[in-house]
C-alpha cells in the first residue's frame, strides 16, 4: 500500500462525519497510547486559576434551542452528530432547547454549530 501524503490523509478526513472523526481520535489514542489534547504551559503562581479557565473554555454545550422550519433535516443532523437512533433524535429536536452534545472540543461545537445551523436550526454553545 502507497503511503498517504498529509494533503491525501487531510483529504479523507474531510469526509467523514464528526461522529466518524470522534471515533478515529480515541481509536489512535488507543492505537499509539497517546491524548490528543493539547498540552497547557501554566507559569506562576496563578496557575490553578488559570488552569481553571482554560478548562472552562475547551469544554461546551452544543444547545439546540429550536428546529426552525426544516425539522427533518435538523433531526438528520442530530443523528450525525451522535449516535442516537432516529426516534431518540426526534425526541432531542422535540425537545428544545435540549443539549446535543455535551462538553465538547471549540472545534467540534464550532462544526456541530455549524451543520445544525446550516440546517435551519437556532443554536447556542454554552
Amino acid at each position: 500500500m502507497a503511503k498517504l501524503t498529509t494533503d491525501e490523509l487531510l483529504e479523507q478526513f474531510a469526509d467523514l462525519t464528526l461522529v466518524e472523526l470522534s471515533e478515529f481520535v480515541k481509536a489512535f489514542e488507543e492505537k499509539f497510547d497517546v491524548t490528543a489534547a493539547a498540552p497547557v504551559a501554566i507559569a506562576g503562581a496563578g496557575g490553578g486559576a488559570a488552569a481553571e479557565e482554560v478548562e472552562e473554555k475547551d469544554s461546551f454545550d452544543v444547545i439546540l434551542e429550536a428546529a426552525g422550519d426544516k425539522k427533518i433535516q435538523v433531526i438528520k443532523v442530530v443523528r450525525e452528530l451522535t449516535s442516537l437512533g432516529l426516534g431518540e433524535a426526534k425526541a432531542v429536536v422535540d425537545g428544545a432547547p435540549k443539549a446535543v452534545l455535551e462538553g465538547a472540543n471549540k472545534e467540534t461545537a464550532d462544526k456541530a454549530k455549524e451543520a445544525l445551523e446550516g440546517a435551519g436550526a437556532t443554536v447556542t454553545l454554552k
